[in-house]
């Protein structure tokens, strides 16, 4: 319901909702800490759970909205919000997929083009937001902000970046090997979607 609300907000819903941005980022945090449990339990239960968009992302799109840097106050505050006073489990390990803005900015536009009713929310259609959330991500990146972070570039074929995540997935299982995973595949009895 959280994101919901957040994603009609960045559409142009709920008044002025998208313009605070700490009203924003507790409703991004709300939606983890309805997740947290189903997370702990499947933590509990597999060797390896991937979320896309997670605590991260809330610090760096809000830190870049507020302008400042990972040093900054924002970014503190997401931290004590969602991983200490919500209780949303704090990540293991990040894995970065650098987009370059002008590419990203064209893949917003090809599925606003492609699907008529995606039209690009208020962070996708502001460049110069992504940037700055670019920036910030590169400090989260220096401080392993969380923990660990692997980056990988868009420069890369698909197999080669499957072959990339593969590894790490390996590394972090804590089985040295790098065996073929894909779509599909498991390992440890867990599916890695690349």
């Amino acid at each position: 319901m959280h994101a919901a609300i957040a994603g009609e907000a960045l559409h142009g819903g709920h008044g002025d909702l998208r313009g605070s941005i700490h009203a924003m980022a507790v409703l991004f945090a709300l939606d983890r800490a309805g997740a947290a449990v189903p997370l702990r339990a499947a933590r509990e239960e597999h060797d390896l759970v991937l979320v896309d968009r997670y605590v991260a992302s809330n610090a760096a799109y809000g830190a870049a909205r507020c302008g400042e840097d990972a040093d900054g106050p924002f970014v503190g505050w997401v931290h004590a919000l969602e991983i200490g006073r919500l209780g949303v489990p704090a990540p293991d390990a990040h894995v970065l997929v650098r987009v370059p803005g002008e590419l990203a900015a064209q893949r917003v536009r090809d599925r606003a083009a492609a699907d008529p009713t995606r039209t690009p929310d208020g962070y996708e259609a502001d460049a110069a937001l992504q940037a700055r959330c670019a920036a910030v991500y590169d400090q989260l990146v220096e401080r392993s902000w969380l923990a660990p972070w692997e980056v990988v570039g868009t420069d890369r074929d698909r197999v080669a970046l499957t072959r990339t995540a593969e590894s790490w997935v390996a590394d972090w299982l804590g089985n040295g090997s790098s065996g073929d995973i894909g779509p599909g595949s498991s390992v440890r009895s867990d599916t890695i979607e690349t």
